[in-house]
């Protein structure tokens, strides 16, 4: 579904990713997990449109990603729900789900029934519709980043540090919706400071350094890689 290539990423000078090349097949959770700076969360600002690559590809379904706008790598398939969560906070928790399906505009019946599966999906969302999205707690603005990203019906769910700053409860529950998600045949990439948790849900996994991979092999296996378990899992 999804070809990274050789992708070289710099900011000014400075190398942020070094010819990096990942794949994710239809219907998996691939992590990508490694240190602060390690490359990640620009790996996904470049799926979105966001940052441009120097050099190399991105292929998503056959189709050149690195040549598009954000706005059109959306509409393709791909949502991404950012770190930090960004939350329209003067907005209320409904006007920012209904932004999330702005690619679907016209069709208001969908629209009306993308929102009621994310109201499912997150009951406190339905309690707080009404609610200004930056009075809500961290773990709801987590819950609302997700909803809001999946109002576009992607096929390829980004998630950049889902669990970051959340109680460790909600880190579990978070997870379990991770799961889930994947279980209706929403293809997701997730980075994750958090490894255990992130090997745990995932199929397959990539560990990156400097803007590198430095490992790449299946969850269970980098589960219990020496080098891994050392770095990354407190081990």
């Amino acid at each position: 579904m999804l070809v990274i290539q050789d992708l070289h990423v710099y900011y000014g000078a400075i190398r942020a990713l070094d010819g990096i090349s990942i794949e994710v097949k239809e219907g998996e959770i691939v992590t990508m997990i490694g240190a602060n700076g390690a490359g990640k969360s620009t790996t996904m600002r470049t799926l979105s449109g966001l940052v441009r690559p120097r050099s190399g590809a991105v292929m998503f379904e056959g189709k050149a990603l690195h040549l598009l706008p954000a706005h059109e790598i959306v509409a393709l398939g791909i949502s991404q729900s950012p770190e930090g969560r960004r939350v329209f906070a003067n907005m209320s928790v409904r006007e920012n789900l209904e932004l999330g399906g702005y690619v679907h505009y016209k069709k208001k019946a969908q629209i009306a029934e993308d929102m009621d599966r994310a109201f499912t999906l997150f009951p406190r969302l339905k309690e707080r519709e009404a609610q200004l999205a930056g009075t809500l707690s961290g773990g709801e603005q987590q819950m609302l980043a997700i909803g809001r990203a999946l109002m576009s019906r992607p096929r390829l769910l980004l998630l950049d540090e889902p669990s970051l700053g959340l109680a460790p409860f909600l880190v579990q529950t978070i997870f379990q919706i991770i799961r889930d998600i994947n279980k209706t045949g929403v293809t997701i990439l997730l980075v994750e400071q958090n490894a255990n948790q992130a090997l745990r849900v995932a199929h397959r996994g990539y560990v990156l350094e400097t803007g590198r991979v430095v490992l790449a092999d299946t969850a269970a296996n980098l589960l219990s890689n020496d080098e891994v378990r050392q770095a990354y899992l407190g081990e």
